[in-house]
């Protein structure tokens, strides 16, 4: 297994190779995940987008503004370093495992099932010791499956789980996704100005 960090010098960001090196180094071994890694950090672009683009080596595209010390603009955060690769390395061994039934690397899940996925990630970086930002992930969570106790029990299960597949994610996630019309909708105003 090798840890591949690019690019090996940075020129607009601040960012130390070597930090960003040995968190995924120390990661990948607590993740467990199998084969090699390579991490391409695009420091042309200070906003926050991440992504897994293969995983033969484990590939991760990861946008300088993920890494970003949010107290210190262009320098790189251990702790988001640890959050971001740490949840897509977990995506990327529930991927290469048969048994999870993933879907395509290149599919576009709803973005409810994509939130589902990533809260169960995040809540198994928390248990590896790291800054868990919980409360943050669970505003992300209500953001897509609403504001409920429903939803709420929901972020749960996927938060405190390990070993759940891709089908009992996205159960989850249905179960508390609206699927009825908003609660609130702005009035429709008549032509002559008064709302139904």
């Amino acid at each position: 297994m090798t840890v591949t960090v690019l690019p090996e010098e940075f020129r607009m960001v601040l960012f130390d190779p070597d930090l960003i090196f040995e968190t995924l180094t120390r990661l990948v071994e607590q993740v467990a995940v199998e084969g090699d890694v390579v991490v391409t950090v695009d420091e042309t672009v200070p906003t926050t987008v991440v992504g897994i683009s293969g995983l033969d080596p484990i590939t991760l595209e990861i946008q300088s503004g993920a890494f970003e010390d949010t107290r210190y603009p262009r320098t790189a955060s251990s702790a988001q370093i640890a959050d971001v690769a740490g949840r897509l390395l977990f995506e990327a061994g529930d991927r290469l495992d048969p048994g999870f039934g993933a879907p395509d690397l290149d599919g576009d899940p709803p973005l409810h099932h994509r939130a589902a996925w990533d809260i169960y990630c995040g809540g198994r970086v928390a248990r590896l010791g790291y800054e868990s930002l919980r409360q943050r992930r669970l505003y992300h969570f209500r953001n897509r499956h609403g504001f409920t106790d429903v939803a709420d029990a929901s972020f749960e299960r996927l938060w405190e789980s390990d070993n759940l597949t891709w089908a009992e994610i996205t159960e989850a996630s249905d179960r508390a996704h609206p699927t009825r019309a908003p609660l609130w909708r702005a009035p429709v105003r008549n032509r002559d100005g008064r709302g139904t």
